[in-house]
């Protein structure tokens, strides 16, 4: 059309009228003219939307820490990795965790869809469980979350797409909670020497799981809501010899010291 317009311009026609011209004649240049100056404007408006559509929603990791908030320093070593690769990493106490939830639900109403990957570690591991239910409530997806040796047992919501539950418990682990259909992998780290509850989240091992998973996660190539079901496996090569496969839960062999935490499993 921009080419149309400029031939229709440069013509002798519109440049030279001659003289005995109607009054269409000069309206028809001007409306020419006026095209040639609003349509290369458009455009680049219209390229802005699109690369501003385009930006408006990248991935979101948040790391909850555990108690007092000085044992779960492995959540920022995690986080600085994270960085590293241009995701956006932050780091809180499990007493924030609502106020989290919150920031979540405002930046996903505003059109910002993630992915949103939550990790956590001990009593911050039980917050990323119980945030997940509340975004489940409030019909926000998370894309990944990665419960590390957390003090209970919970329910996975339907929201979510991928839980990697890291422990090193005989009775932490994660289980399916209703309509949940997405991947849902307990690894035990119990025979591992020097993983306990203090180390756990500062193991380079952990820490490397944790990771392959969040980076995976963020660049779309697993663990995406709406999409992942229970055949879908989870990031390559991630399979160790004490990690449950997906299709294969592992449920806890003694009683509980806590009871099984459901939430917002509707």
């Amino acid at each position: 059309m921009v080419g149309a317009l400029n031939s229709f311009v440069k013509s002798k026609r519109c440049l030279t009228p001659p003289a005995r011209s109607t009054f269409c004649r000069p309206l028809a240049c001007a409306i020419a003219l006026a095209g040639l100056v609003l349509i290369p404007s458009l455009a680049q408006s219209a390229a802005g939307l699109a690369s501003r559509d385009g930006a408006a929603s990248r991935p979101h990791v948040y790391l909850m820490r555990g108690l007092l908030n000085i044992f779960s320093l492995g959540m920022d070593q995690l986080a600085v990795q994270i960085e590293r690769h241009g995701i956006d990493a932050s780091v809180y106490n499990h007493t924030l965790a609502d106020g989290v939830v919150n920031e979540i639900v405002t930046k996903y109403r505003a059109g910002d869809h993630g992915p949103y990957i939550l990790v956590g570690h001990s009593l911050g591991a039980d917050a990323v469980m119980t945030m997940a239910q509340r975004l489940n409530g409030l019909g926000v997806p998370v894309a990944l979350v990665v419960p590390v040796d957390g003090t209970g047992s919970y329910l996975a919501p339907k929201n979510v797409a991928c839980v990697l539950n890291l422990t090193q418990r005989d009775y932490a682990y994660m289980r399916p909670g209703a309509g949940f259909h997405g991947m849902l992998n307990n690894v035990d780290f119990s025979g591992d020497p020097g993983i306990d509850h203090l180390t756990i989240d500062k193991s380079p091992r952990v820490q490397a799981q944790a990771l392959r998973y969040v980076l995976q996660t963020a660049h779309a190539e697993t663990c995406r809501p709406g999409i992942n079901g229970p055949a879908v496996a989870g990031p390559k090569e991630m399979l160790t010899p004490h990690e449950a496969s997906p299709a294969k839960i592992v449920v806890p062999t003694k009683s509980a010291s806590t009871a099984l935490r459901s939430g917002y499993e509707d």
